[in-house]
């Protein structure tokens, strides 16, 4: 009993890590990027740094070192953070989806 307890609960580890590290559909990471590199005002790509976007900012984190998880850039696009302004009411709920997925996924591209 232990042993399937410990293999569902091995199962489950695993199904969650591979829906984190899943590749959000194209059109969803296309959006993320327009936002980053262009929609944005100011535009995201201006202050930091995400090799996927051609972006070398150092005003703010290294995306690509810090490799930031999706609640930690909701949280950052929804209450800004030290010079970093709140984007929240500036861009749409699917705009701020679509540059969190995009985040996320690009910080982690190799």
């Amino acid at each position: 009993m232990a042993r399937v307890a410990a293999a569902a609960l091995a199962c489950a580890a695993w199904a969650a890590q591979a829906q984190q590290s899943a590749v959000p559909d194209a059109a969803q990471i296309d959006l993320g990027r327009k936002v980053f590199t262009q929609q944005a005002s100011p535009a995201c790509a201006v202050c930091h740094t995400l090799r996927d976007a051609q972006a070398d900012g150092s005003i703010g984190p290294d995306l690509n070192e810090l490799q930031p998880g999706s609640d930690q850039v909701r949280a950052v696009l929804r209450d800004g953070s030290g010079a970093m302004p709140s984007f929240e009411g500036q861009l749409t709920p699917e705009q701020l989806e679509a540059v969190i997925a995009y985040v996320v996924w690009a910080s982690r591209a190799p």
